[in-house]
């Protein structure tokens, strides 16, 4: 099969569009016939190594232990290991891949635990249903565990119109909250258009010296001081970190570690667990039309064997994408 390979850190021209053996599913696992994966902001940090730890986890030291990035999937079932019970051969499916398991979704096939997918939503295609697990996990974990979000509340989200700021819109709205999204004056419509009751133009206004507080703030990817946030947070409010600069998250991390001694945290961060129950409720959103993935653009596993290996990548590191980056899989006899 074909996969995009990644067998030494650096830019996007280090990756390599292969010939690798196609996996085989173990009794409890399937084989997923991949149409689309998406790229986020974890495959581009494993690519270039971005946070030094990663290159302190065993084997990982001079070159990925995961040769294969990518971690979002939808596709079509083609084998079923003979323990598995909730999957039958050519269920459409969609799911996330912890890095933990070793396996990668930027190719033309990937097997998977069966608790790490379920159907994909009859109303989405599999381009859309690809950009939402690693998303839209870290948005309903950041929001509902570890911001307590409930009805009525303010809630406002910075970088609201990239991969996950999208998802936090919808999702804070789905909860019944107030939403403010956060964004460059280019992607204006792009709040609007995904319903966010107000929004800033980060171009113009700095929202942490406006005036106006909120009970949750989610830093999707921040910039800046943690100060910053707690100053726009009403009195017992919630700041969120969900990635960002080093200087932020090391922030974050020291003030909840100050502020447990004493007292809840104001100031979270996200770890992402995968959990089967998450991915199942996020699809009750998706079904019911409450949360809609936006796609920035797709781009080919491959195009007339003509490999564009890197152009997603390049696309996502270069560019403030609006939503998110997909890669699509185009097999033999068409995309069906």
């Amino acid at each position: 099969m074909k996969a995009i390979v990644c067998t030494r850190y650096g830019p996007p021209k280090v990756l390599q569009l292969k010939e690798v053996a196609q996996p085989a599913p173990k009794d409890d696992e399937v084989r997923i016939r991949v149409h689309a994966a998406s790229v986020n902001a974890r495959d581009w940090r494993m690519m270039r190594a971005h946070l030094f730890i990663i290159r302190m986890v065993p084997d990982c030291f001079l070159q990925p232990k995961n040769k294969i990035l990518g971690a979002d999937v939808a596709g079509r079932l083609e084998t079923i290991g003979c323990n598995v019970k909730q999957f039958r051969p050519a269920d459409e499916v969609f799911g996330y891949l912890p890095s933990a398991t070793g396996r990668g979704t930027f190719a033309e096939y990937v097997c998977a635990e069966e608790n790490a997918i379920t159907l994909k939503p009859a109303n989405l295609s599999f381009d859309q249903a690809a950009a939402v697990p690693l998303a839209a996990f870290t948005v309903l974990q950041g929001l509902r565990d570890k911001g307590n979000i409930r009805a009525a509340q303010k809630v406002l989200v910075q970088n609201a119109s990239g991969g996950v700021g999208t998802f936090a819109v919808q999702i804070a709205k789905a909860f019944g909250a107030e939403a403010t999204g956060v964004c460059s004056t280019r992607n204006l419509e792009v709040e609007r258009s995904i319903g966010a009751d107000h929004v800033i133009d980060s171009s113009r206004e700095d929202f942490t010296r406006r005036g106006q507080q909120y009970d949750l703030i989610l830093a999707a990817n921040g910039y800046h001081p943690v100060s910053d946030y707690l100053r726009a947070l009403t009195p017992g409010g919630i700041c969120v970190v969900a990635g960002g600069s080093l200087r932020q998250l090391f922030q974050a991390a020291v003030k909840a570690r100050r502020r447990s001694g004493g007292g809840s945290p104001r100031t979270r961060g996200v770890s992402l667990v995968h959990r089967h129950e998450d991915l199942m409720f996020l699809r009750g959103f998706l079904e019911s039309g409450q949360v809609n993935p936006v796609i920035d653009g797709c781009y080919p596993l491959r195009r007339k064997d003509e490999a564009i290996k890197d152009e997603a990548m390049r696309y996502l590191e270069e560019t403030h994408a609006k939503g998110k980056v997909v890669i699509t899989v185009e097999h033999r006899g068409g995309r069906e």
